[in-house]
């Protein structure tokens, strides 16, 4: 899986939930919440203050050391 900053937080939960570590970070805690569960990373990270494009990489990186 290829994850971008339009990627729903779901999608990526759903492919490997050890990704959720990621979202813990950004202090993201709900992410049980169907709202969450749709939402963009991107959208997510203007919510939480943090940068999109470095939870983006972070999140790769794990994924392609799987």
């Amino acid at each position: 899986m290829k994850v971008t900053k339009e990627t729903l937080i779901g999608d990526v939960l759903d492919f490997n939930t050890e990704t959720a570590q990621f979202f813990f970070e950004i202090g993201m805690h709900c992410l049980g919440c169907p709202h969450s569960r749709g939402e963009s990373i991107e959208d997510a990270c203007a919510v939480h203050g943090t940068n999109a494009d470095e939870l983006v990489e972070k999140i790769n990186a794990f994924l392609a050391d799987k």
